[in-house]
């Protein structure tokens, strides 16, 4: 089971994790938190139906990695459909950032609790709900899409690049952690199916 998920019984999905591996998932789910923004929570006495009319930005982030997060719904070809981006990103793009977000956080707090059982054992089995499964699965591919980006990735062959780059090479660290968070995904994805 060693990196890779596999099913458990009733739906969900384990994977094994030594303690580098909880130590790097942790810091990169709290990096991507950190890169989507606090958000706006609408205070505790606000109106629950103005809250769902809440209007978010309209212009795509200057960000690359946080565009590649949010990108706009229909491109850019003419004036109407910017237009209609816009709207569309006014209208979706909080609720996304808050999803985003709630995944990122599922992921910090099962490896929190995982640390807290694996203290001194070297790593330990994670088990998810099928529900925590597909906060994963979300923010294993918001990773692997703000890592590829930053990596300047945008096809099959820039990831073939990457398999050659010498290990001085300084984005080398962030290379292994685009493929490993790859491998991850893959096995999530292939348990997920597998067992619906």
């Amino acid at each position: 089971m060693a990196g890779r998920f596999e099913a458990l019984a009733g739906g969900g999905a384990a994977v094994a994790l030594d303690d580098v591996e909880i130590s790097i998932l942790r810091s990169l789910a709290v990096q991507l938190m950190e890169l989507i923004g606090p958000g706006d929570e609408p205070a505790a006495d606000a109106d629950p139906l103005a809250a769902l009319f809440a209007e978010g930005p309209s212009e795509p982030p200057s960000d690359p990695a946080l565009r590649r997060l949010f990108p706009d719904a229909y491109g850019d070809d003419t004036e109407e459909l910017r237009a209609a981006a816009s709207d569309f990103r006014r209208y979706t793009e909080n609720d996304l950032r808050a999803r985003k977000r709630e995944d990122a956080l599922v992921v910090v707090r099962a490896l929190d609790s995982l640390s807290a059982e694996a203290a001194g054992e070297g790593g330990a089995v994670l088990k998810l709900s099928p529900d925590e499964s597909r906060a994963w699965l979300g923010t294993l591919n918001d990773l692997r899409l703000t890592i590829g980006t930053r990596l300047e990735v945008s096809d099959d062959e820039e990831s073939e690049r990457l398999y050659r780059l010498p290990d001085s090479d300084p984005r080398k660290p962030m290379v292994m952690a685009y493929l490993w968070l790859g491998a991850l995904q893959e096995s999530l994805v292939e348990t997920l199916l597998s067992s619906s």
